[in-house]
């Protein structure tokens, strides 16, 4: 018996008593059922009603019993099954007695109402008028506003949350968690609005089944089995009353777990001791029903004896709750007042630093980023910081994902330093239908444009991805979106991720394998802050610091010339010449470069020589011109699928590169000396030839 008992326990916490329960309901429904097998399910639902009603006055919160609307779903599909079950057993086996439909069924309905019938249908009207009238629309109702006000005061409960993470009253774990019991609880009230009304419609049902048993029965003994309609109308009716009162008494103990758990407050405690508490921890109110109840039981007439006796007991219950409330204010009643502690020294601790790199998202995009709803951006964040960090050589820092309620609902912001870099909005229920270039329809949806590339784009319906990638679109996930968005600004601002600890850190694992590069180099040649500098500027011009040797031994041997870090960054560049070629175009064909026409190069080195660290100085015309035929170069070599590669002096290429790069999208500035020696090239354009005389005239 014990090795069966455990065994159950198993099934059960395997997580398989569930589907059993649905298989037998089936099997009820479908099936004709034994007596003794109808017995044990009555007193099973008996046993599982009283276990429910039980559970809902032991647990602290309503939260910790937050499965009890799927439980009354289950025990009303229970009780139901078995009202189908005994019905058939009632009508096909009724005429042999009242015990056909088994010893549960018959106890109800001749010792609860003594044999009776008439007694049966009073008793479980009463029964009925109680659960549907007072206790299910009570309860209905109570559920209903419970919901709504839960729901409403949601968006309150965050912003106090978010108030007090922000205050520093609580952590992120724990904000998170009460985010968790915020959900969870509308969660619950939104169910048990709907769950109630399975106990209304099941107390509908059991009336409806009532009258048709009733009828059935006795059509059914009287025509078919030829009873007296008297015999009839008592073994029938008995057997249906009995049905009825054992299906009702567990139906309604139901309804009063229901109207117990939505009047609860949602504060821990025990409610037995609450209510005990709180109905009779007033001494004067005690006192007054004492005093009400014994001046009645003084009226001539009225059952003297009882009333003397309860009044007497209010009195004395009053009469200690006082006695022990003046024992506890003595005993509480402190000899001197206790000093208050004094106030803590402001420390280094209490001053919050920035997060390198942050991401603020509206209240929509919460699950996105909650692994406990399935959210998947936080994982897709950690696989862009993977990439990056293996890209661009150095380990980018961890993205701090936090909920702003000042941003849109749909919308998200990206941080660096504590400053906005990017912003956008998205959808999650939709997916970003992507246009590359060359599509073959249009999609219908709310257009809007790639927050990564800028390019124009389509929110549309999931259903609908396939026919959007029919006709050419790139269609990427909300959370890829996010993610594809952060990547491209990690990139863009990589240099300002890199901060001295992290350019040392590249110098330490350096030291490991080249241990008299790193010596020579910091500091007897050169600082760290140059050395960053350095670094930084290959950054800024998406060149990775992953070869760290070729940049330590270049910036080695042209440190002892020059300290200035635009010079050693030309430097460095020249040393990674094949490298960034390779980046701008794997194949070995000849190389297209955009050279400038001889007399423009000239009228700029003059320029700078001028200007000095100021930078170029051009007449507008002069430069809005050459800002347009590089941006006509680039368009031509992107449509035919070539890079687009403008080729100066190394002196100039700086000032270009940061003059042009951010108008023409796509645009490489190299020096000559950045050219592979043994690297074919072609010079497919040339810039400010009419230009330049222009100028000169």
């Amino acid at each position: 018996m014990t090795s069966v008992l455990r065994y159950l326990g198993d099934f059960i916490r395997n997580g398989l008593g569930t589907p059993l329960l649905l298989i037998a309901l089936l099997v009820m429904i479908v099936l004709p059922l034994p007596p003794l097998a109808l017995d044990m399910f009555f007193t099973f639902n008996i046993a599982l009603a009283l276990v429910v009603v039980l559970m809902t006055i032991y647990a602290a919160r309503p939260l910790e019993f937050s499965v009890f609307p799927t439980v009354l779903l289950l025990a009303t599909l229970l009780r139901l099954a078995l009202n189908v079950a005994s019905t058939r057993v009632v009508l096909m086996d009724g005429q042999s007695g009242t015990d056909a439909a088994g010893k549960v069924i018959e106890a109800f309905g001749n010792f609860v109402v003594g044999g009776n019938y008439a007694v049966g249908l009073v008793v479980f009207a009463i029964l009925v008028i109680i659960n549907f009238v007072v206790v299910t629309k009570g309860a209905g109702r109570v559920s209903e506003v419970s919901a709504r006000f839960t729901l409403d005061a949601l968006p309150g409960k965050q912003m106090a949350i978010d108030a007090d993470l922000n205050a520093g009253l609580i952590t992120q774990d724990e904000a998170r968690l009460r985010r968790a019991e915020t959900s969870a609880e509308a969660d619950f009230y939104g169910s048990m609005d709907g769950a109630s009304k399975f106990v209304r419609g099941d107390a509908v049902a059991g009336i409806l089944i009532l009258f048709i048993n009733i009828i059935g029965g006795l059509v059914i003994g009287t025509v078919t089995h030829g009873m007296p309609l008297a015999d009839a109308a008592r073994t029938y009716v008995l057997l249906t009353i009995g049905d009825g009162l054992a299906a009702q008494i567990p139906s309604l103990l139901l309804s009063s777990a229901t109207a117990i758990i939505v009047t609860r407050v949602s504060a821990a405690g025990d409610m037995g001791r609450d209510m005990v508490k709180q109905l009779f921890g007033s001494a004067r109110a005690l006192a007054i029903a004492a005093g009400i109840i014994g001046m009645l039981g003084l009226v001539p007439g009225m059952p003297n004896l009882v009333f003397l006796l309860l009044g007497g007991a209010l009195g004395g219950a009053a009469w200690m709750i006082r006695k022990r409330s003046l024992q506890a204010e003595v005993e509480i009643l402190p000899d001197e007042p206790a000093a208050p502690p004094p106030p803590r020294e402001l420390a280094w601790e209490d001053v919050s630093q920035v997060d390198p790199v942050g991401m603020e998202v509206g209240y929509r995009l919460i699950p996105m980023v909650d692994r406990a709803q399935g959210g998947v951006l936080l994982e897709r964040m950690k696989g862009v910081r993977r990439k990056l960090s293996e890209e661009l050589g150095f380990l980018v820092p961890p993205v701090h994902v936090r909920d702003n309620l000042d941003l849109g609902a749909n919308g998200y912001r990206i941080t660096l330093n504590g400053v906005p870099a990017a912003r956008a909005e998205i959808h999650v229920d939709r997916h970003l239908a992507i246009n590359p270039g060359r599509v073959y329809g249009e999609l219908e949806g709310m257009e809007t444009k790639d927050p990564a590339f800028g390019l124009p784009a389509v929110w549309i319906d999931a259903e609908r991805r396939e026919h959007a990638q029919t006709l050419g679109y790139t269609v990427v996930d909300p959370a890829t979106v996010v993610a594809t968005h952060l990547s491209q600004v990690l990139r863009e601002h990589a240099q300002e991720l890199l901060g001295h600890d992290e350019a040392q850190q590249l110098l330490d694992r350096l030291a490991k394998s080249h241990p008299k590069l790193v010596e020579n180099l910091v500091p007897k040649v050169l600082g760290l802050g140059t050395v960053l500098r350095v670094l930084q500027n290959l950054l800024a011009e998406q060149i990775p610091v992953r070869d760290m040797r070729t940049i330590a031994e270049s910036l080695a041997e042209h440190g002892a010339r020059s300290q200035d870090p635009v010079a050693l960054t030309s430097a460095v560049r020249a040393s990674l010449a094949r490298f960034i070629v390779q980046n701008i175009t794997d194949s070995q064909e000849e190389l297209p470069l955009i050279a400038l026409d001889p007399g423009l190069e000239q009228v700029l080195h003059k320029s700078l020589q001028a200007t000095g660290s100021a930078g170029l100085g051009i007449e507008p015309r002069l430069a809005e011109k050459l800002q347009q035929g590089a941006i006509n170069a680039a368009q031509r070599q992107e449509v035919s699928g070539e890079p687009a590669v403008l080729v100066t002096s190394a002196e100039l290429r700086p000032w270009l590169a940061g003059w042009l790069r951010p108008v023409v999208r796509g645009l490489h500035v190299l020096a000559y000396t950045e050219i592979p020696e043994r690297r074919p090239v072609k010079v497919i354009a040339t810039l400010g030839a009419a230009e330049t005389q222009a100028a000169i005239a």
